[in-house]
């Protein structure tokens, strides 16, 4: 018998490593290296067209990641055998393919990082009974319809770990493919969102605990023993990672000096570490992302290792293994096979995941609705535990390796994940909007603030240098012990290093021992607490993206019955500055978002440094203070006004006023009008006695002399704090042929104005803008309480 005979001979072109250049007549793509170079560029670049073909239509980066991966395998480009010979031949796809497996492992190594496994002990009885309804009715009704029709499968797909295997993929939620999606769909910090993520979790936990079992059986399948050895082995490789590699990890993190990010030596070294635990994993038989996985999740989450991790791996891995994943999935997924196979060998798997998806739905929404959640947002909830992605793929990637089902199944399975993930996200966005739970209909501003009662007042802090001017504002609002000030102190942190956004209480003893924000803050609140006893303040950590900061800001102040945010206005950098831009795009576009959703009135200090002082008690007391109110009409000066009354009150506070009206009234609303004035009668004459305010009127003909009056008065003398009004209810004459001039819509024309350089001087700003009732009939604008009583007079 001749040996070779029996082996198969296969005729493939060898590619030399590279080309003396197209000018010699040679085709660089015949070269092996620059092959690669235009297959990297190939894969990328496709995969962000489609991306941005699809951005609008609302679907996540992963449905265009996978249709991006399916465009250049058999299913359309690789169709033709001439595009495959050239730009994909055999060898070409053994390199994209080994890519995308180590893409899928490092994307699920820092899914693991990601993950606080902590949750589970804090998730309450409807976390955890929504999560085990969610996986065991699916988990049920796909194993019975699989058992019902498995006279119809190919002997593959009939056997029980495969249908076990399909199953238990259809009933668990994993926390990887959800968060990467939430966050774009800007939910990681809503409600809807905490709820989700807490839930997929626990659901994951019980998916880790059927991956294995299913992997043991089919193990064992083949001889009893390999099931056994293949237990022994995960269990000496989970000993090996709680012991071993978990007091590594604390060991690095306690070599690092507080607030220093990890050296990158220890990085370079978990790096090969995830590479070694994906070969430990695939040698025992394991699917070759379970080691990384749970390298991650031994790994402590956020700073300084978790967070060093993520900041330094998550875009290469992102934006460059990542496509080379769904490339290889691209490479397996072939429509014409299952146009080839037929309906009948397609049916059995359809019906089990159609079975799996609906039931999944049925049992999110009736537990939810059992603990009380609406109908509508069980389900959105139910949509949002739906979801598949990357975790999914590579499950489908690993059947085909272990002949769980075939490349037509496994298209069905692929495509199913863009059907569903593909509907539902447009759909959760639909549903759902984040910003409902703030749209009150009670009025929470300073205006109709009732007279000697607590003030509540939220104020954000993003660092330290923000701290010591929102403390002279408290100051200067004037705590009384029949008027005290109880603070709740806002530090936005960026969430780097975790999946989860985290909202940390500071009174509570347990949540602060296992975080440690920025002390200083902390100490400052508390020492000018100490020496003011009509002032309460809580400390709070929000820790998120920020994109969905506003979404912790309006919560706090809503769950607290806030009267006013503080928001901090960082333009203490020159632009130039590297890093400072980025920056503070993020704190105006968190204050932008605020000032459009907040349940209260918002302000907005641009302490330009003057202002600025950690013992503003003690120097007040000796010094007058000079606050000019520049009062040009509508709600937010209604509100600036109120707010500076309060401040008059301040023995160490002297207060101007100066309103603004158009010549001849042009341009004036009736009723904004009375409004105005009925709020400043009762101001002028609650401070008629009062020597430290002075109230004057200005009559201008449109914008260029509403600037100027302001400029006189500024170079007339010095102020500490000028206090305006964003923008609601402006008369338009007194802002005319202003509109282009202003840069920043976050202070108004006014604010940005009298804050930019170009107006001079070191003197702070305050904008007020008061509450606006969304999504609601608002009710008729009142007088401040404590003018209920007076009469109302024209001021003249």
């Amino acid at each position: 018998m001749d040996i070779a005979a029996t082996i198969p001979t296969i005729c493939r072109k060898t590619h030399n490593d590279h080309s003396l250049g197209i000018f010699y007549g040679e085709n660089p793509l015949d070269y092996s290296f620059t092959l690669m170079m235009f297959e990297i560029i190939f894969v990328i670049s496709t995969t962000w067209i489609i991306r941005f073909i699809l951005k609008p239509l609302k679907q996540p980066r992963v449905i265009s990641e996978i249709i991006g991966g399916i465009i250049i395998g058999p299913s359309i480009l690789g169709r033709n055998k001439k595009f495959t010979d050239n730009f994909f031949p055999d060898n070409a796809q053994f390199v994209v393919k080994n890519i995308g497996v180590m893409g899928f492992m490092f994307f699920l190594f820092l899914s693991g990082v990601k993950m606080d496994m902590t949750y589970i002990r804090r998730s309450g009885k409807k976390q955890f009974y929504m999560a085990l309804i969610g996986v065991i009715l699916p988990l049920t009704t796909v194993a019975v319809v699989g058992t019902l029709t498995r006279k119809y499968m190919d002997k593959d797909l009939a056997r029980v770990s495969s249908i076990g295997a399909i199953a238990s993929s259809l009933a668990i939620t994993s926390f990887p493919v959800l968060n990467p999606i939430l966050k774009e769909l800007n939910l990681l910090s809503s409600e809807i969102g905490r709820l989700a993520m807490s839930t997929a979790i626990i659901s994951d936990m019980m998916g880790i605990n059927a991956v294995i079992a299913f992997e043991a059986v089919k193990q064992g399948e083949v001889r009893p023993m390999n099931g056994v050895w293949y237990l022994i082995s995960l269990v000496v490789l989970i000993i090996f990672f709680f012991t071993v590699v978990r007091r590594a990890m604390k060991w690095i993190v306690n070599k690092t000096p507080e607030g220093k990010p990890v050296a990158q030596g220890y990085v370079v070294a978990i790096l090969v570490l995830v590479m070694m635990m994906g070969f430990l994993t695939d040698m025992f038989g394991m699917a070759i992302a379970n080691g990384p996985l749970w390298l991650g999740l031994v790994i402590p989450d956020g700073p300084p290792l978790g967070a060093t991790l993520v900041e330094r791996t998550e875009t290469f891995i992102a934006q460059f293994l990542m496509p080379f994943s769904f490339a290889f999935v691209g490479l397996y997924t072939d429509v014409f096979a299952m146009g080839e196979m037929g309906w009948s060998g397609m049916a059995p798997l359809l019906a089990m995941v159609v079975t799996g998806y609906v039931s999944k739905m049925i049992g999110t929404v009736l537990s939810a609705m059992l603990y009380d959640i609406p109908f509508k947002d069980s389900l959105t909830l139910s949509l949002i535990l739906s979801l598949r992605g990357e975790v999914e793929l590579l499950l489908y990637i690993h059947w085909i390796d272990k002949q769980i089902v075939t490349i037509p199944a496994f298209t069905l399975m692929v495509l199913s994940t863009i059907v569903i993930t593909g509907i539902a996200t447009p759909i959760i966005s639909y549903l759902y909007d984040p910003t409902r739970p703030y749209m009150v209909n009670k009025r929470r501003t300073i205006q109709h603030h009732t007279p000697n009662t607590e003030l509540r007042v939220v104020i954000c802090i993003h660092d330290q240098e923000t701290v010591a001017g929102l403390i002279n504002l408290l100051e200067v609002s004037y705590p009384t012990l029949s008027s005290p000030i109880r603070v709740y102190a806002l530090h936005l942190v960026e969430l780097v290093g975790r999946g989860m956004p985290i909202l940390i209480d500071h009174d509570d003893e347990e949540e602060q021992s296992n975080n440690t924000p920025d002390d200083n803050i902390h100490n400052a609140l508390k020492q000018y607490q100490e020496s003011r006893g009509e002032f309460n303040a809580h400390a709070y950590t929000a820790m998120a993206p920020p994109l969905s900061m506003y979404q912790d800001i309006c919560e706090l102040a809503l769950d607290r019955k806030a009267t006013i945010i503080i928001l901090p206005f960082h333009m203490k950098y020159p632009g130039t500055l590297v890093g400072t831009q980025f920056f503070r795009r993020r704190v105006h576009s968190v204050n932008l978002d605020v000032l459009a959703h907040a349940p209260c009135s918002v302000g907005i200090l641009v302490d330009k440094g003057d202002f600025r002082n950690p013992f503003a008690g003690c120097s007040m007391r000796h010094s007058v203070h000079q606050f000019v109110v520049l009062f040009l009409g509508g709600a937010d000066a209604r509100e600036a006004l109120t707010y500076a009354d309060r401040m008059a009150a301040n023995p160490n506070v002297a207060v101007i006023v100066i309103r603004f009206l158009s010549h001849n009234y042009i341009g004036d609303n009736e009723m904004e009008k009375k409004l105005d004035d009925g709020v400043v009668t009762w101001f002028w004459v609650k401070n008629e006695s009062n020597d430290r305010v002075v109230y004057r009127e200005v009559v201008v003909r449109n914008g260029a002399e509403t600037m100027a009056a302001i400029q006189a008065l500024n170079d007339d003398a010095y102020y500490d704090l000028w206090i305006v009004g964003r923008k609601q209810g402006i008369n338009p004459v007194l802002l005319d042929g202003l509109a282009d001039w202003s840069e920043d819509n976050e202070l108004g024309v006014i604010g940005d104005y009298i804050a930019s350089a170009d107006f001079g001087g070191t003197s702070s700003v305050l904008v007020i803008q008061q509450q606006i009732l969304r999504g609601r009939v608002p009710a008729p604008p009142l007088l401040p309480l404590a003018a209920a009583s007076r009469p109302i007079f024209p001021c003249t």
